[in-house]
This record gives structure tokens, C-alpha cells and sequence, in this order.
């Protein structure tokens, strides 16, 4: 199949298997390793375009099935594409709509064509193939458009691990063929990425990546992790769907956020991420410090006059209180919300950037030795524990986005 796209990794370095590069993408160069944003409707949420540049990001995540639902495909290129619609005005990524075939399987029906689901917002029937997957995201103006494919999560059976994986590899010529045609009527279509599954057995992890990397994409996902697997199950099978792809193209691994993850991911050659729990957790009061997450809600900060993060260069750290942050959580005031994800995404974004740093002068194994030596990971149980909360929260016809 001949390329018809325009993106490029260009390596600046390594150390053992982690990568400092530039993506270069239509709206701009992207230096990596990167975490994107996620700005599922268009918005981070609680911030504006100014906040999200001033935190360091130089990439969003937008999704694709939440905006062809509401306000849909067409005004959005009216409007000049997601990026000037939001006025970011830089590099946006696209999620394919996949994730959203796993987590609203309850309104969802699969088959070798597509997927066929109700929306959560007035329970109309949609179909989304991997043909129309494309086109949406060519009328979103994406940067890098996202194959579409099937996610299992953990704990599915083996028998839908496998049927995830068949489909995602039927369907990735036809999002190929798709792209190629779409991109030949575009001045700057930007990339396509595809995606490797595999579910939970690493030959088939190693399979699906090898059947990715012999394919024409621009840069190679690894998805199906982060959805209820412990930690060791997620490294085991991340190392071994790296291994088989390409190195000069970008791999990215898909809804992974944690500081502990980021990390692990670019120690094993990862160079794109993106998340929500940054963002989520910060609305509720959870924000990141290097000796690990807080709640801000806690008696001990009701009175502490001092930063959250004594170290932290963002806006809320260099101009609030801690005291002031509790007081905010706690009378339910919306400047939290900002306040808090200015915080953890620029405390992510410090992150990758020591990181890409570390990779470049060669000191990348002590930097990682260093951060896991003083960062506590949130408790796995507790952690746990918290996201059945959240789900039975939540409404169950709408299902969790990255």
C-alpha cells in the first residue's frame, strides 16, 4: 500500500531502550517523549487553550465518537477543524471511537463491517466502520487520525481477546485504504496511526505487533492496557508488544497517566501517552507532589500557607496557598477544578520533560532511579476501589473515556 501521509520521528537520542525525539506533525513539531491532554469534547475540561499551552503541552487528544455525536463532523469543519474550533491551534490527535466499543459495550453491537451503537445522549443508532472512523476524523482536521479497533478489557474471556484482535487486524488494511483515499483530496491530512491489541497473552501481544509494524502507518499504538490489569501484568505485556515495532516510527501507548507508568513506558521506548486520570483526579481534590498524590481536602492543609509542591512552577503553585486550595475543595468552588488540573497536568508535563532531558545527556537510568526511590504510586487497592465508585457514579449508558 503506498503512503500518502506527512509526519516524521526524528530521533535525537537514546539510553537502553528509552527515545528524545520530534514528531514533526502539519500544525507543528511535537518533542518527545510526550503526554498528550485529553480533551474529549473539545476541551480539556476547566481549561482554556492559554491554560493547556502554559502547562507545557504541545499536543491534545480529542475523541472522536463523543464529537460526532454532539456537535457532529460537519460543523466542526465548518468551523475550520477541531483544532481552530477550540482554539488550540496546535497539533490535535484523535481517538478512533474504539475505546468507546469497549467501555459502552452494553450499547454496542460488533460485527466484520463495524460497530453498531446507540448514543448516550438520546439512544439514536449510529454505525461506525473503520472507513467512516477515518472520514470523521479527516473532517476534524486531526493531525494524527487513530485506526479504528477493538479494545478487551481485563479480564474478558480468551475467546474475545482473540475476536478483539481478529477484528482490529481485518480492520486495519480497510482504515489504511480509507485514509490513503481521503488524504489524496487533502493538502495536509496529517498521519495515521494504527493499533496493536492482543489482549492478555503476550504471543498475541507479539503477533499483533508484528502485524502492525509491517504495515503502512506513521506510527504504531499500543492499546488494550490501563483497563483493570494489575501493574505487572501491564509491564509484561507493554515490553512485549514494543519489542516487534519499527524504531523510526512513534509508538504511543494509550490511556496510560500515572507518573509511575509515564516512566515505566518511556524506559520501555514509548514516546506518546495520553490520560484523563491527570485531570480526573484533580477534580477531586487528588494532586500530584514528587513524594507522591494528596488530597488537598485533608485536615493537615486547611492552614498550610504554603504551595502544594514547594518545587512546582505552574500558575497555581506559584501564586496559591495549599490552605487556599482546601478551601476552595472543600466550599465546592469551581476555581479548584482549574486550579487543581493546572497543577497536575504541568507536574506531568515536568515530568517528560525531565525525562526527555535525562535521555539526552545519558543519565536516564539514575533520573528513573531516582523518581521511583522518592514517588509513592497511589495504593493499587485503594485505587481500585476508587474507580468502582466512580463507575457506579456515574450514568451507565455513557460509559469512560481515556
Amino acid at each position: 500500500m503506498e503512503r500518502l501521509v506527512k509526519a516524521q520521528l526524528t530521533i535525537e537520542g537514546t539510553d537502553g531502550r528509552a527515545r528524545a525525539g520530534r514528531l514533526t506533525l502539519p500544525r507543528g513539531d511535537v518533542l518527545t517523549p510526550a503526554f498528550m491532554p485529553v480533551g474529549t469534547q473539545a476541551t480539556v475540561k476547566s481549561l482554556d487553550p492559554h491554560d493547556v499551552r502554559g502547562v507545557g503541552a504541545q499536543i491534545v487528544l480529542a475523541n472522536t465518537y463523543h464529537l460526532m455525536l454532539r456537535p457532529g463532523a460537519d460543523l466542526i469543519e465548518r468551523f475550520g477543524g477541531v483544532s481552530h474550533f477550540m482554539r488550540w491551534e496546535g497539533p490535535v490527535l484523535t481517538d478512533s471511537g474504539g475505546f468507546q466499543i469497549f467501555s459502552l459495550a452494553a450499547n454496542r453491537k460488533l460485527s466484520d463491517e463495524g460497530v453498531t451503537f446507540h448514543s448516550h445522549l438520546d439512544g439514536s443508532r449510529h454505525e461506525l466502520s473503520p472507513e467512516r472512523a477515518v472520514a470523521l476524523q479527516i473532517q476534524f482536521g486531526s493531525d494524527v487520525t487513530m485506526a479504528l479497533d477493538v479494545c478487551a478489557g481485563y479480564g474478558a474471556t480468551e475467546r474475545e481477546q482473540i475476536e478483539a484482535m481478529r477484528l482490529t487486524h481485518d480492520w486495519l488494511p480497510r482504515n489504511i485504504a480509507a485514509f490513503a483515499e481521503e488524504a489524496a483530496r487533502r493538502e495536509h491530512p496529517g498521519a495515521l496511526f494504527g493499533i496493536c491489541q492482543g489482549g492478555f497473552d503476550p504471543n498475541r501481544r507479539a503477533e499483533s505487533a508484528r502485524f502492525l509494524a509491517d504495515l503502512p502507518v506513521d506510527g504504531c499504538a499500543i492499546g488494550g492496557l490501563s483497563v483493570g490489569e494489575p501493574k505487572d501484568v501491564m509491564a509484561e505485556m507493554l515490553d512485549v508488544s514494543v519489542e516487534p515495532l519499527p524504531t523510526e516510527k512513534p509508538r504511543y501507548l494509550m490511556g496510560v497517566g500515572s507518573p509511575e507508568d509515564l516512566w515505566n513506558g518511556v524506559a520501555a521506548g514509548v514516546d506518546m501517552f495520553d490520560c484523563v486520570l491527570p485531570t480526573r483526579v484533580a477534580r477531586r481534590g487528588a494532586l500530584y507532589t514528587p513524594d507522591g498524590r494528596i488530597s488537598i481536602t485533608a485536615a493537615r492543609y486547611r492552614e498550610l500557607d504554603e504551595p502544594v509542591d514547594a518545587e512546582c512552577d505552574c500558575y497555581t503553585c506559584q501564586t496559591y496557598s495549599a490552605a487556599y486550595l482546601h478551601h476552595l475543595f472543600r466550599a465546592k468552588e469551581l476555581l479548584g477544578y482549574r486550579l487543581a488540573t493546572i497543577h497536575n497536568l504541568r507536574f506531568i508535563q515536568r515530568q517528560m520533560e525531565t525525562m526527555r532531558a535525562a535521555i539526552l545527556s545519558g543519565t536516564f537510568a539514575s533520573a528513573f532511579s531516582d523518581f521511583h526511590a522518592r514517588y509513592q504510586p497511589a495504593n493499587q487497592v485503594v485505587a481500585a476501589e476508587q474507580r468502582a465508585r466512580y463507575r457506579q457514579a456515574r450514568d451507565p449508558n455513557t460509559g469512560s473515556v481515556r
